[in-house]
């Protein structure tokens, strides 16, 4: 992803229909997150069967939509009430390099109660 190492970046915490558009998706930034979605902050929003996240990002005058797609694996990420998780350039960039954090065995489950 083409993005600046200084943006900051957000998970929307709640399950995202990936049937959104850049415009539903703007919207939810908005009224859910309550943050411009031109502010060249990257949202992030993940789908309900934990394998899918859509990116959206604003630069330039121009909205910019990623979409990824897991073919094994979730993801994983720790609860949070607020409604959005705050990430690190770093942790963004590993989570999309790795699979660490993306698969969840039957056998660990109980062990990962405090993620989602």
């Amino acid at each position: 992803m083409l993005i600046p190492e200084n943006a900051k970046i957000y998970l929307y915490a709640g399950v995202t229909d990936m049937r959104k558009s850049i415009n539903t998706l703007a919207i939810m930034v908005s009224d859910v997150l309550e943050m411009s979605p031109s502010s060249g902050h990257l949202f992030l929003f993940r789908s309900r069967g934990k394998d899918k996240l859509k990116a959206l990002y604003y630069q330039h005058g121009s909205y910019t939509l990623w979409y990824r797609r897991l073919d094994e694996g979730k993801f994983v990420f720790p609860r949070n009430k607020s409604g959005k998780i705050a990430l690190t350039f770093e942790h963004f960039k590993w989570l999309l390099e790795s699979n660490k954090y993306t698969e969840m065995s039957k056998n660990n489950e109980g062990i990962n109660h405090d993620f989602y």
